[in-house]
């Protein structure tokens, strides 16, 4: 079988994105433009992906740190063909292979798209096959030139292009298939004459033509989809396309999404059916919702794994687990390495924060919870507080099933409150609570009579 290497040119800056960051590594919908692309090839069924690095190459390898790419250095940028001139020792070893050559900051391809411009490179027994797309538009772009017969010639960048060829609509995208014999015999004959200095890749097309090769031009069916991010506006642009995509999926998988262009679902989460999802719900990096919830308004999760049945109402939770059929919110803070069982209620502005509560706890209201273990049908009163740090070191609070701590309880940790035990309102507990005891650690009241004076007050 014929090697598919895919070559993902990543090497650009992006001035225009105005960042110090490389611009193939801004994220749309939660996933960095060159790792979207990967994902892409990769469906189309390139499984060899080479990034060809420049700019802050450091940073690019250390975010596809483990997706199975390997990587080229291109450490000048002298042109898209100088970039694949470098990758040569990737492919040149099977020169029956097909070589996918594709920018890393266009997220918007479809794996579809990729797969029939490959197949009909292999079919037509081609050179190479070209995308192209039809624009109203097409200033900026390379001219996909064609003979009046409507084969293609060749492709003419804008700088370099006669008033005629600029007037053609019909763009080069970038993206293009090669049989790797024919590649490797061009990429030996072009030279850097033009407007830039550069080595064009582009001209391997007019090379191989000449040469009796056949080069196929395909236009995409959807321009939009060939769009490349050079800007701050077309990354927003491009972001949400995909959050449409993904909502669009979800919903023919039976999800209800009351509103899907203010609900911002990233590209790996997950979504049982029969939720509904609601305006301003934003689910992020790894999460995972179960079955028959209700999710918002105005709810954010990122990493959170949650089970069935479950009603979130305007909660922030990351890297927490929820169990199934909970009621929280609104205003809530789920914080890291929460673990949340089931029948749990969890009521306006509370903070949990590392702490498992088992089956059937309330914490209704104005709650912090941290690094501590709650039993089942535990019942927080209102203000309540678990004190988990003294200055220096954290500690933890453990309450077991039943017990009853009263409003504005300070659970000073590390403190144990036994099973079926009470702590009186407003107590302070700094020891150990006895199983069905009743703690009372409070200052005694006392009243001290005349304490106002007649003349304390004037009007």
């Amino acid at each position: 079988m014929a090697e598919l290497t895919a070559l993902i040119l990543a090497a650009g800056q992006g001035t225009r994105m105005k960042s110090n960051l490389p611009k193939v590594l801004h994220r749309v919908c939660g996933v960095p433009m060159v790792e979207q692309v990967i994902r892409v090839v990769r469906e189309a069924g390139f499984d060899k992906c080479v990034v060809i690095t420049g700019f802050k190459e450091e940073l690019v390898r250390k975010d596809l740190e483990g997706k199975n790419v390997s990587f080229v250095h291109q450490a000048e940028q002298l042109g898209t063909g100088h970039a694949v001139m470098q990758a040569i020792p990737e492919f040149e070893g099977d020169k029956d292979g097909y070589v996918l050559v594709i920018c890393g900051d266009t997220p918007l391809l479809r794996s579809e798209t990729i797969r029939d411009l490959s197949e009909v490179c292999e079919k037509n027994q081609a050179a190479a096959a070209v995308l192209t797309a039809i624009l109203d538009n097409p200033f900026g772009y390379g001219r996909v030139l064609r003979d009046k017969a409507g084969n293609m010639t060749s492709i003419v960048e804008q700088k370099d292009g006669t008033p005629e060829q600029l007037a053609v609509h019909e763009i080069n995208t970038g993206t293009y298939v090669f049989k790797a014999g024919p590649l490797l015999d061009a990429l030996k004959k072009i030279d850097n004459k033009n407007a830039q200095g550069e080595y064009y890749l582009t001209d391997v097309f007019e090379i191989m033509i000449k040469a009796g090769e056949k080069v196929i031009p395909v236009a995409a069916d959807d321009a939009d989809e060939t769009m490349g991010v050079n800007s701050r506006i077309q990354l927003a642009a491009a972001d949400r396309v995909l959050r449409l995509r993904k909502a669009e999926e979800l919903m023919a998988e039976g999800v209800s999404i009351i509103d899907p262009e203010h609900t911002y679902i990233e590209q790996d989460v997950k979504v049982g059916k029969d939720t509904v999802l609601l305006p301003g719900t934003m689910l992020q990096g790894k999460t995972m919702i179960g079955e028959n919830c209700e999710i918002g308004p105005d709810t954010q999760l990122v990493n959170v794994t949650v089970g069935a049945g479950n009603h979130l109402n305007r909660v922030y939770g990351h890297d927490c687990t929820i169990g199934n059929n909970n009621e929280i919110g609104p205003f809530v803070h789920l914080r890291p390495d929460t673990v949340l069982h089931d029948h749990i209620k969890i009521g306006n502005f509370v903070e949990v924060k590392n702490s498992t509560v088992d089956d059937g706890t309330k914490l209704p209201h104005l709650i912090y919870c941290g690094d501590s273990d709650l039993g089942k049908n535990v019942n927080f009163g209102c203000g309540t507080v678990t004190v988990n740090f003294d200055g220096k070191n954290k500690h933890r609070c453990r309450v077991d099933d039943h017990a009853f701590i009263g409003c504005n309880t300070n659970l000073v940790a590390p403190v144990h409150v036994g099973e079926r035990a009470f702590t009186a309102a407003g107590s302070t507990i700094t020891k150990d609570v006895p199983a069905k005891a009743l703690s009372v650690a409070r200052a005694r009241q006392t009243n001290i009579k005349g304490w106002v004076k007649d003349d304390t007050y004037k009007d």
